[in-house]
């Protein structure tokens, strides 16, 4: 926003409101057909996962379209490779979702890989940090901010999930220079989109759905289909196949909500509309 600052110790004001650069948003929890923004205005989003059962490919893939559908730049971070002493499977993994993104291998604990995870941000930046309870975040913000400012918690032995320390976003200002967004943890991430597109991050998938035989091809047993084709001789795993065909239906969704919601709206709008001119007729 641009602030005008008051006179003496009076109020200031708020003059103007600019437009977002980017916006990570996901749909409310509950029924409501509405989004919830998580952050905004940041460069890079860091999806922070563990090295344990909180690893969640799939989760993963719905971060990685939510960030980009954010106009942000998804890093992905390992948290806790020091109680995990095969990390190789991890970064495979998620290297196969996001064959184009970074991925940080790092220990909150002891500090090994803090200084490559740094050198990811850059001068100026804003960096927003998402993930489940328990993986870390909140010890990543205190190492990388170089003091304690976030509680951190510990995680239950029976499932080695966490719970919530961090209640609310919050802004700091980073040593180096640039911002950091330490954010909730987030137990449900429902999708949001305004125009049913397919889903982002499947560059595997729609590099072979550009040769199907039909520009429209579902994916779903017509003939030529490139897609199936490349499940069958080994060249792509069928879940992801199933994950982007679900994150697509999910996106098409919501988009034909909003528009069912949008037209009822408009119809609410108008009927108040001739509501109030017919309690004010013209003489």
């Amino acid at each position: 926003v641009g602030l005008r600052p008051g006179d003496g110790a009076g109020p200031a004001y708020i003059v103007h409101t600019f437009a977002r650069n980017t916006c990570l948003r996901r749909k409310a929890a509950g029924l409501a057909m509405e989004a919830q923004v998580l952050a905004a205005n940041v460069d890079k989003v860091f999806i922070v996962t563990s090295l344990n059962a909180d690893f969640n490919v799939r989760r993963l893939e719905r971060y990685i379209e939510a960030v980009i559908d954010s106009g942000a730049r998804p890093v992905l971070v390992l948290n806790k490779a020091d109680v995990c002493p095969d990390p190789g499977r991890f970064i495979d993994a998620a290297r196969e979702v996001a064959p184009a993104a970074p991925v940080a291998l790092v220990s909150a604990l002891s500090g090994a890989g803090l200084d490559a995870l740094r050198a990811e941000i850059g001068a100026g930046e804003t960096i927003a940090l998402v993930g489940s309870s328990g993986v870390g975040k909140s010890a990543l913000s205190n190492r990388l901010l170089g003091v304690e400012v976030q509680r951190e918690g510990a995680i239950r032995a029976s499932d080695e999930r966490g719970r919530h320390t961090t209640a609310h976003r919050e802004l700091f200002v980073m040593p180096g220079g640039g911002l950091l967004i330490d954010t909730p943890g987030v137990r449900e991430l429902g999708l949001w989109s305004d125009d049913g597109a397919a889903p982002a991050g499947f560059d595997d998938v729609e590099a072979h759905a550009a040769a199907c035989r039909f520009r429209d091809c579902s994916h779903d047993g017509e003939p030529g289909c490139a897609v199936l084709r490349a499940i069958e001789e080994g060249e792509l795993d069928p879940e992801r196949l199933g994950a982007y065909l679900k994150l697509g239906a999910e996106r098409r969704y919501l988009a034909r909500q909003q528009d069912v919601r949008a037209k009822l709206e408009e119809k609410r709008r108008w009927k108040q509309i001739s509501k109030r001119m017919r309690a004010n007729p013209k003489q």
